[in-house]
């Protein structure tokens, strides 16, 4: 298993959905940066369930505990090691489908790989569960980038079908970080029908998708290391990572397919005194390289897999056709949860990025 990226700054994650814990590794970082426990907890807050039909059943505290690497609230150089103990498991609710192949899972495929020995309990290894390990160490990421004057801010462009305000119309002002329990949305207004549509899917035994829509301002021309670790490949690479990301695009993506040379550019001019684009529309990046304009990416989140209908499937035991119908406690929609689990991952990828060009603190802007 692959479970350590990064190359200035690394990000280790371990642990089971139904284990005794979750946690991260974070390495690389200098000594003497500010850890601030409360902005974790906001944002651990953001991405915890709330059992309120909109998320699981499953309600964690989701207490950060810091075993390592922090010392007075400043980092001491050595590894972070973040602990979040599992305190809600229900493994039984897996005992009579555990030989039952969940579809749009990674039970076949974890099969496959590690011939049985896999932890199956609530998606093991595999299960977005761990992303709450990512957001805690990410979120020291992005706290050290805020004091460098740059910001990730991620809102959820469409889900179920609903879009958002379109991030142009927020020219460059992006709301505060909605409260706990609400939705990051350029248009608060929004939030009711998107909430309402979640609600009906769930009640009809089904669940939901959507894209996320991420921009990070701030960030100085000349970061990227082409080919393999440009600035697309980086968040690309982090974005793939979490559990239900089917697809990526940076500035105008797929788009693009359908424009000019002529319209696909962005004139360069000169505005006080630097050089920025006119517009924006490759996202930030030019040959893998940030240009110092907003990097901007959208991902699609993929309808939460486990849903209560009855579905088609094998039995890999016994190597028959079956019949599952899903137990248990589950999203009828993720998007909403995996906003911060995207925002604090990309701040990771930028923070690392920043010191592979600078080296260990990242001063320079």
């Amino acid at each position: 298993m692959k479970n350590t990226f990064g190359s200035a700054v690394s990000l280790t994650i371990f642990g089971e959905s139904h284990g005794p814990a979750v946690g991260a590794v974070l390495d690389g970082l200098a000594a003497g940066l500010p850890v601030d426990e409360e902005y974790i907890a906001l944002r651990m807050e953001r991405r915890r369930a709330r059992g309120d039909g909109l998320s699981t059943a499953r309600v964690e505290p989701d207490r950060v505990e810091i075993l390592s690497g922090v010392l007075n609230g400043h980092t001491t150089g050595t590894p972070i090691t973040f602990v979040i103990r599992n305190t809600n498991t229900r493994s039984g609710d897996y005992a009579k489908t555990a030989d039952l192949l969940r579809p749009g899972h990674a039970d076949f495929t974890a099969y496959a790989k590690y011939e049985g020995f896999q932890d199956a309990r609530g998606g093991g290894h595999f299960s977005g569960r761990i992303t709450a390990a990512s957001v805690a160490a990410g979120a020291v990421c992005e706290k050290i980038l805020e004091e460098k004057g740059i910001r990730c801010y991620t809102h959820i462009a469409r889900c179920a079908g609903i879009d958002d305000a379109p991030l142009s119309s927020a020219a460059g002002q992006f709301p505060q970080d909605p409260e706990p329990g609400h939705f990051a949305l350029l248009d608060p207004a929004k939030e009711a029908p998107m909430m309402a549509a979640i609600r009906a899917a769930g009640e009809q035994g089904d669940s939901v998708g959507g894209i996320l829509e991420t921009v990070i301002t701030g960030v100085p021309a000349g970061i990227g290391e082409p080919f393999f670790d440009s600035v697309e490949s980086e968040l690309a690479h982090l974005a793939f990572s979490i559990p239900a990301v089917k697809g990526i695009e940076f500035g105008h993506g797929f788009a693009l397919a359908d424009l000019r040379g002529s319209q696909a550019n962005d004139p360069f001019t000169m505005r006080e005194g630097r050089i920025v684009t006119a517009t924006n529309k490759n996202g930030g990046v030019n040959g893998g390289i940030a240009n110092g304009m907003p990097i901007v990416f959208r991902t699609v989140i993929k309808p939460t897999a486990s849903i209560y209908r009855e579905q088609n499937t094998v039995d890999y035991v016994s190597k028959k056709d079956a019949v599952l119908s899903i137990k248990g406690r589950h999203d009828p929609c993720i998007v909403a949860r995996a906003a911060v689990v995207q925002n604090t991952l990309a701040a990771f990828g930028i923070l690392d990025l920043l010191t592979v060009r600078y080296g260990t603190l990242g001063q320079k802007k």
